[in-house]
């Protein structure tokens, strides 16, 4: 979960089932969502109704000797647990910053304080995971022996998403610096800019 940007948070109101892709952040156990106050998403899985959140990385195009085993090495989590709205000014504080930090370490301390009006119609919940399920395929494909004669190029083609050179708004001052958690990255792994922790900015 660290390492996705995006999850997908899945639920059901009414017999209709829904999908959203949102932000997301973890607690320990806890996977912390957030939004506008009146958003339905958050407003149903605040309520207390079960989600189901899912996050997919791809790894790799793995090309086979034939149609059929083709595939993709990836990395994927399910998680499944109840919402619960956060109302206590210091946990929420506390997820909006975990948020933050999830994004760019560093960033809160660099932008003007959060103003009451737009804490206030942020709303955060809180899914504490009460179960979950993985699934990874890694490696190169897996022809049939028959297969393994057939003149043409196989294997893994790797895949990454990475950190590109900053572009500063119309209203930045052309003078003003990069912040250093642009500058160079400094990612670990787990976290999701790891593959992009040595991109030139």
């Amino acid at each position: 979960m660290d390492a996705a940007l995006v999850c997908h948070v899945g639920y059901a109101i009414d017999g209709q089932p829904y999908v959203i892709p949102t932000l997301h952040a973890r607690d320990g156990d806890t996977i912390l969502l957030h939004g506008h106050a009146k958003a339905r998403t958050l407003l149903h899985a605040g309520a207390g109704n079960p989600v189901c959140i899912a996050v997919t990385h791809v790894d790799g195009l793995v090309l086979a000797r034939s149609i059929f085993n083709h595939s993709i090495n990836y990395r994927s989590a399910t998680l499944y647990g109840a919402g619960r709205l956060l109302t206590g000014r210091d946990e929420k504080m506390d997820a909006l910053f975990r948020f933050s930090e999830k994004l760019l370490p560093g960033r809160w301390d660099d932008v003007r304080p959060l103003t009451e009006q737009g804490f206030a119609a942020t709303a955060i919940v809180a899914v504490d995971i009460d179960d979950a399920a993985a699934k990874i395929r890694e490696g190169m494909p897996k022809d049939e022996p028959e297969d393994l004669g057939f003149p043409t190029w196989v294997g893994v083609v790797p895949m990454r998403q990475v950190l590109e050179a900053p572009l500063a708004d119309e209203h930045t001052p052309p003078a003003t610096p990069l912040p250093g958690y642009l500058a160079v990255p400094t990612a670990s792994p787990g976290d999701w800019r790891w593959a992009g922790a040595t991109q030139e900015a």
